[in-house]
């Protein structure tokens, strides 16, 4: 998996810049419990980062148990120190290890985690072990042939950058499916992440996403001074939310 965010500093400006309102959050894991059969489910984040995620499945789904496994002690930090929740155990691993016996899990999440992972084809087959026939992964991503987040209306070369560094969907499934999985749908959802392009702006000020280290610090520069131009103008007319979309794929294990 990336290394990059063994930076602490990424990883601090990642807690604070990827913050999610409660109603937002709990949108999120109503969609995921809807993929996670039976009472009491043991579930697993690959990629936890932070932890916002497990400690909200955690939260929200009855009985269940996560094991956040994360590949950054200093992302680890973050999740201990920010999220730490009974029911969940921040564990270092990586996609192609998982730190877990044979069926351990009845669901799998990978939130915005597919594209940082090295070999995907031995992840998933990493997967197939770990989780039990009849359960599910969940990919949370967004597929190269859909890259519509705000964030490239005001750093416009992310977008190339994101066709490089992301996947299609028919190669993530493919991934998939060569492992054993079957591919039960894809689909889109979106929440509000803030509540105006002035959020936003304040959000992403400290860079707190993986991409922006791939631009130089006058491009950065450049695009916050775009998106500070288009938040004034908004606040002139009527601020509105903004708004992420992403692309889900559910995946279940045969027998």
């Amino acid at each position: 998996m990336s290394r990059v965010y063994d930076d602490e500093r990424l990883a601090g400006a990642y807690e604070r810049g990827n913050e999610m309102s409660e109603p937002s959050l709990r949108a999120w894991v109503e969609l995921i419990a809807s993929h996670v059969r039976g009472p009491s489910p043991a579930l697993v984040e690959i990629g936890a980062g932070t932890g916002v995620f497990s400690a909200a499945m955690a939260r929200w789904i009855e009985g269940s148990s996560v094991p956040a496994v994360d590949a950054s002690e200093a992302m680890l930090a973050e999740a201990r120190r920010h999220h730490a929740h009974p029911a969940v155990r921040y564990v270092s691993g990586a996609a192609e290890a998982v730190p877990a016996p044979a069926d351990a899990f009845d669901a799998a999440l990978l939130s915005r985690v597919i594209h940082h992972i090295p070999d995907r084809a031995r992840a998933a087959r990493e997967l197939a072990r770990v989780v039990r026939a009849g359960g599910n992964v969940i990919v949370r991503t967004t597929f190269r042939e859909r890259l519509d987040a705000v964030v490239y209306d005001h750093w416009p070369r992310l977008r190339a950058i994101d066709e490089r560094r992301f996947a299609g969907e028919k190669e993530v499934v493919a991934d998939f499916t060569a492992a054993g999985f079957a591919l039960e749908e894809v689909t889109s959802f979106a929440q509000p992440v803030t509540t105006s392009l002035r959020a936003y702006h304040a959000r992403l000020a400290h860079a707190p996403q993986s991409k922006f280290t791939h631009l130089t610090p006058e491009e950065f520069r450049e695009g916050l001074a775009h998106l500070e131009r288009a938040a004034g103008e908004e606040e002139r007319d009527a601020p509105r939310p903004v708004l992420e979309r992403y692309d889900v794929a559910v995946f279940s294990r045969s027998a």
